[in-house]
């Protein structure tokens, strides 16, 4: 959706700013990983969402594989959860945004060959 290069850019303008302010956000509640923190969910959505059809129906694998990613945390989101501070919050939900690209992308190639 959108230009990729623009896109990638503002993802990791929300990327760093989400590792600052989710550090603040930990340092001020007491809490790991505090709920209310959802700067790292919009970061991750944004990667998944890269260069990715721009039509519904892969909007929608992008938003059901982000969250199952996000959730299942298979490895290693797992082990990068466990990073200091705003660096577990974000990186770990990037790279689950990383994993629904991915097989977006495998989804897309594999259609294209049957065609």
């Amino acid at each position: 959706m959108g230009k990729p290069l623009v896109l990638f850019g503002i993802v990791a303008g929300v990327y760093f700013l989400g590792v600052y302010t989710s550090t603040q956000m930990e340092i001020e509640t007491g809490e790991k990983d505090p709920s209310s923190a959802v700067i790292d969910e919009v970061a991750g959505m944004g990667i998944a969402m890269l260069a990715i059809p721009n039509q519904w129906p892969f909007v929608i694998m992008a938003i059901i594989l982000f969250r199952l990613f996000d959730i299942w945390k298979p490895y290693p989101i797992r082990e990068l959860e466990k990073l200091p501070g705003g660096w577990g919050i974000m990186t770990d939900d990037l790279l689950a945004g990383v994993y629904a690209n991915v097989w977006i992308q495998i989804g897309v190639w594999s259609v294209s060959m049957l065609a």
